[in-house]
């Protein structure tokens, strides 16, 4: 892997022409291998923290640059038309995934773990990870090296951001056990904690704040800490008031995510639901 890593940094921004592009498909086609049967990640938890690895983002960039627009044809008569070098993942039986049919899709390089259910239509993109258990609903998406763990439910029309660019940002991670409810959207980089509860229609970015009424504190990013939503907590859409005269004379406000509790026996029997979806 080291090998890998040091010819990916080297090619990384390089001209791809003659001997180097071979290379770099080769170094590419590997890594997309390797993503795909969940050996390296575009993030890992390390010293209580998660970190982006950057060289793996640096990796699947090259397979876009290398990448030629070809129509591909499908078992039926479905085509489209996409980078060559970024072809849909083949799954067998022996994966144990469960992909509903109806228009959903998963790139090769994205790691999909056994028990995992996939409704359509759902998306995949390539360095994603979906860990054992999970449940992917309806036009819900996991983006470009997206990390969602084990026993996760991403509910209708959820959108996981992916960050793949820039290669040093860490992309959206969704530890284990994490409701996110319908229509949600969770992009820029944020962490949302074991166990936590996002309702339906949270938003969650690089630049909200989310007010926790519980702890009376505020989470925001801060410099390369990016926003981190507690484990456990349970979030719902909220608003505040703005400031000045102006905007109190128009009755004015912005959205604000809250922090209203932390999970408990009731929370925890709600979500008794999703065991029986699966």
């Amino acid at each position: 892997m080291t090998e890998l890593r040091e010819t990916i940094e080297q090619l990384h921004g390089k001209p791809l022409e003659g001997n180097h592009r071979d290379k770099a498909l080769r170094a590419f086609e590997q890594l997309r291998s390797m993503l795909g049967e969940g050996r390296v990640r575009a993030a890992e938890f390390k010293d209580g923290q998660w970190r982006p690895n950057t060289w793996v983002k640096q990796g699947i960039l090259l397979g876009f640059r290398l990448g030629v627009l070809e129509q591909i044809q499908g078992e039926n008569p479905f085509s489209f038309f996409d980078k060559n070098t970024l072809p849909l993942k083949r799954l067998s039986i022996e994966n144990d995934v469960r992909l509903v049919p109806g228009g959903s899709a998963i790139r090769e390089g994205a790691f999909v773990a056994k028990g995992v259910i996939c409704m359509p239509p759902m998306y995949i993109n390539i360095g994603a990870y979906v860990d054992e258990g999970t449940m992917i609903d309806s036009h819900a998406l996991v983006g470009s090296c997206a990390q969602v763990g084990k026993r996760v439910h991403l509910s209708a029309g959820a959108q996981v951001g992916g960050v793949l660019e820039p290669v040093g940002a860490l992309p959206v991670i969704i530890e284990d056990d994490v409701l996110v409810g319908g229509n949600c959207g969770v992009y820029e980089g944020t962490v949302v904690r074991k166990s936590a509860v996002l309702g339906a229609g949270v938003i969650l970015a690089g630049g909200t704040a989310v007010y926790d009424i519980v702890k009376e504190t505020v989470y925001r990013k801060s410099g390369t800490t990016p926003l981190t939503i507690p484990e456990g907590a349970v979030v719902i859409p909220g608003s505040r008031r703005l400031q000045g005269q102006w905007a109190t004379d128009h009755g004015l406000s912005v959205a604000t995510p809250l922090v209203i509790k932390y999970r408990d026996g009731k929370t925890d029997l709600s979500a008794l639901l999703e065991d029986v979806l699966r």
